[in-house]
């Protein structure tokens, strides 16, 4: 039998969910950073320090006002829309919602600390742009959103067409 969260947990969830994201993410980024020439290189990942002025593949460079707000009306923006239908996600939307703005913080952090962000994963099968653990969390968060929409929507349409 499984226990239903209320509204007001799912939010604390969220909260303290995006607060782990976002401590994690500083944790292993400092970690890896002050260890950088430590770690070795191999034929998959490679470890490099890039300083990124843009968003994502460096476009919008120098635009730091521009990214920061941007960023800040995203999560508000996510933030309002999950209060509007807490009542029907799931806490493994809720999740993956917090992994996505936890992401978002922490390139807007950077963004005001430091001026840029700081990118270091680089992946050596491929060329594809250096990137950070905060990607990572922002494209798996937006992944995850998608399925769940996508599912949610599918079951809906099922639903409707079982019960005409």
């Amino acid at each position: 039998m499984s226990k239903k969260i209320s509204n007001k947990g799912k939010i604390f969830y969220f909260c303290f969910a995006t607060v782990f994201f976002v401590l994690f993410d500083k944790y292993f980024t400092s970690l890896i950073l002050d260890n950088l020439q430590n770690f070795p290189e191999n034929s998959l990942i490679g470890l490099t320090y890039v300083e990124n002025t843009g968003a994502a593949f460096s476009i919008l460079e120098n635009y730091k006002l521009f990214l920061v707000l941007f960023a800040i009306i995203a999560m508000c923006m996510i933030a309002v829309t999950l209060i509007k239908n807490i009542k029907k996600a799931s806490t493994f939307a809720v999740l993956w919602t917090s992994f996505l703005v936890a992401g978002i913080f922490c390139n807007m952090y950077e963004r005001i600390i430091f001026g840029f962000v700081r990118d270091f994963i680089k992946l050596n099968f491929v060329n594809f742009p250096v990137f950070n653990i905060s990607d990572i969390f922002i494209n798996v968060g937006v992944f995850a959103i998608v399925i769940i929409i996508i599912k949610n929507n599918y079951s809906t349409k099922i639903n409707e067409n079982s019960s005409r």
